[in-house]
């Protein structure tokens, strides 16, 4: 038995989005085309790239793909590429984000251990991988780039919401007297 299946997985999916929306809700529209640096994606392609960027781990765990030998990467990764590209309103972005998020946090909600444990062979003589540790990793991604999202906050002078709640709280903490 394990302590983190499906639902535990759906779960922390669902936290890990509800920030990406949170983040994506506080950034102003005339910002989303805002790019950090040269030769990286806009506000918008990065929240668009996150909204889409958990298909592929979903097609592939819904099928029992056993293996990634021959897997075609690059045309997943073009494909998704070519989403990136397609312009949205914030609402859309938001909207996306929603629906993504939910369809694969629903997908997660379903799967067994049985299914979790099973294991995938890699390419290029790469070691196995279980499929929990695979889908494990969209959230990771998901984490990783909005990190890069609250960094650009700050450079547009935005306090992240997370900061914003916990000096809420430290501030609510303060004003309350001590016991004795």
């Amino acid at each position: 038995m394990t302590y983190y299946g499906g639902e535990q997985l759906a779960n922390a999916f669902r936290t890990v989005r509800k920030n990406t929306l949170a983040i994506a809700k506080d950034l102003p529209e005339d910002q989303y085309s805002f790019r950090a640096a040269p030769e990286t994606r806009t506000v918008s392609q990065l929240l668009i790239h996150i909204a889409v960027s958990s298909a592929w781990q979903q097609e592939l765990h819904s099928e029992r793909v056993p293996s990634l030998e021959g897997y075609d990467f690059a045309g997943r990764f073009m494909k998704d590429k070519a989403e990136e590209q397609v312009p949205r309103t914030k609402a859309q972005i938001i909207d996306l984000l929603q629906r993504t998020g939910e369809t694969f946090a629903c997908f997660l909600d379903a799967l067994s251990e049985s299914a979790l444990s099973e294991m995938v062979s890699m390419p290029a003589r790469q070691p196995p991988k279980s499929r929990f540790e695979m889908i494990l990793s969209v959230k990771e991604h998901e984490m990783h780039h909005r990190g890069q999202l609250m960094l650009i906050e700050r450079q547009l002078d935005i306090m992240p919401h997370l900061t914003r709640e916990r000096e809420a709280r430290f501030a609510r903490t303060a004003l309350q007297p001590t016991q004795t």
